[in-house]
Order: C-alpha cells, then structure tokens, then sequence
C-alpha cells in the first residue's frame, strides 16, 4: 500500500510540529470490515512511527468493550487524543481525519503537545466557564477546505474544559448520523444533539451557542 507520508510531507510536518515539548497519545477504535478503519490504521501507524512524541495504541471495540464505554465511543473508526499524562481531553477523531481533515489532526496534535493553549486569555475565559456536559459534533467531508478550522475550535474547547467533548465526525463514512443531523453542507455543527449551526464561524460563535444548548 503507497505510503501517505512521503519524505517531503514527513519534513514539512515535522517542521510543523517542532514546537511540541510533550507526548500526545491516541488510542484508535477499530473494527474488523468497517468502513475507513484501513486508512485509519494506516494514517496512525504512519502517524506514530514518523513523528516524535506520537504514541499511538489500536484497540478493538468488540475486544475493549471497557475502554470504549469509558471514552464514550460507539462508532468506528474513533481516535481517542489523550495528553502525555494520559488524560482524556475530550477529542474525537469520528472517521479517518485525510484530506483537509490532516490539517485537523495536526493542529490538535501541535496543540496538545504544547505548554500553553494557542487563543487570548479572554476567550479562554469564556470557555472554562462553561459549566454544564456539552457534547459538540463538527461534522466534515474530507474535501471541504473550511472544515479544519472548525474542527480545531471544537477541539480546543474540548481541551480547556472537561465538561466539553469534541468529535469530527466524517458526514460520508457515517451517513446514518448525518441524516439524524439533517447535515447537507459542512462544516455542520451540533451541539448537545440539539442546537446547529453551519460554517466555519467565530470561537465566540461556538461559545455563545454552547452557553445556549
């Protein structure tokens, strides 16, 4: 199977991730014959064995029942981002995160792996008053230019405050769920399985509509 990262994608993302200090380690829900767990597999496996302080952990959910209930995962692919203390940061990886999507993977990665967050003291505020369970699904299609971006202020809420979960959900591999959603162009925001929104809008407009859900 061709590799995903050739040598100059290796070089370039390594530039990317240089200012990472920290391990960032994942664990990837799979299950035999679903669909985008091959590329799933392979992108972390070459994710991991290119780039310093990836660490990165296959897990059947048929095998894991356990650990799946744990991180509240139901659907695979899912890939788990945990900070180097082994933490559970509320990100989620629903589907394979290629195409656009990479840029999602390695934003988050660079951030986690990193001493301090990447947005003003105000906004970070705001997202750790947040005081209630707040489930936010960002969902994507692989082509869509515009989806990383709310992908990664998604991920960055999760991050800062553990009453947030954060998934990318790839709209294509799980249409079920899109339809449940009525998602017909992305990026589609839910939060709480409720509230929506659409676009690559403002954090504030991610925090604002948090607060309302």
């Amino acid at each position: 199977m061709e590799k995903l990262f050739n040598e100059e994608t290796i070089i370039q993302v390594k530039q990317m991730l240089q200012p990472m200090t920290k391990d960032v380690n994942f664990k990837v829900f799979t299950k035999e014959g679903a669909p985008s767990v091959v590329e799933t597999v392979q992108l972390m496996t070459e994710f991991g064995e290119n780039f310093d302080h990836i660490n990165v952990e296959f897990l059947s959910i048929d095998e894991h029942t356990d650990l799946a209930e744990q991180y509240n995962v139901s659907l695979v692919p899912t890939i788990v981002a945990l900070d180097s203390d082994n933490k559970d940061r509320g990100v989620r990886f629903v589907g394979v995160p290629l195409g656009h999507e990479i840029n999602s993977l390695l934003a988050t990665t660079l951030e986690l792996g990193q001493e301090a967050p990447a947005l003003p003291q105000d906004v970070i505020e705001k997202i750790k008053a947040i005081d209630k369970p707040t489930n936010i699904k960002v969902f994507v299609t692989l082509g869509c230019p515009h989806c990383p971006g709310a992908v990664h202020k998604a991920h960055q809420m999760a991050m800062l405050n553990d009453n947030i979960e954060a998934e990318m959900v790839e709209a294509q591999t799980f249409n079920e769920l899109s339809m449940k959603h009525n998602v017909s162009s992305v990026p589609h925001i839910v939060i709480n399985d409720g509230k929506s929104f659409v676009g690559n809008q403002p954090i504030e407009t991610f925090i604002n509509e948090s607060n309302q859900a």
